[in-house]
């Protein structure tokens, strides 16, 4: 939901080419680092934990790249919810 950083160059790359991008940041982020308005769908949530559930149904797989605590926390998540059976969706690192 960012427009700094890499998911800030990913999201521009994918619309520049003609697809689609869902971005979900809670509202204490958005001021932080700068919500991207350019989006297809930018949904504000109140929490991290909002942010990550709205993430998890709209996603059809993750994908980590470099970032850093938060995003080791949210692939260990979604790793962890695989391991569960609670989706069947592909993980990358």
């Amino acid at each position: 939901g960012s427009v700094v950083g890499i998911m800030g160059v990913i999201a521009n790359e994918v619309l520049a080419g003609g697809g689609r991008v869902i971005g979900v940041i809670p509202e204490l982020l958005q001021k932080k680092e700068q919500a991207h308005r350019g989006l297809t769908e930018l949904h504000l949530v109140q929490s991290m934990h909002e942010r990550k559930a709205m993430m998890m149904e709209k996603a059809d797989g993750f994908i980590a790249l470099p970032g850093g605590a938060g995003t080791l926390e949210e692939l260990f998540e979604v790793y962890t919810w695989a391991q569960l059976g609670y989706h069947r969706k592909p993980v990358a690192l």
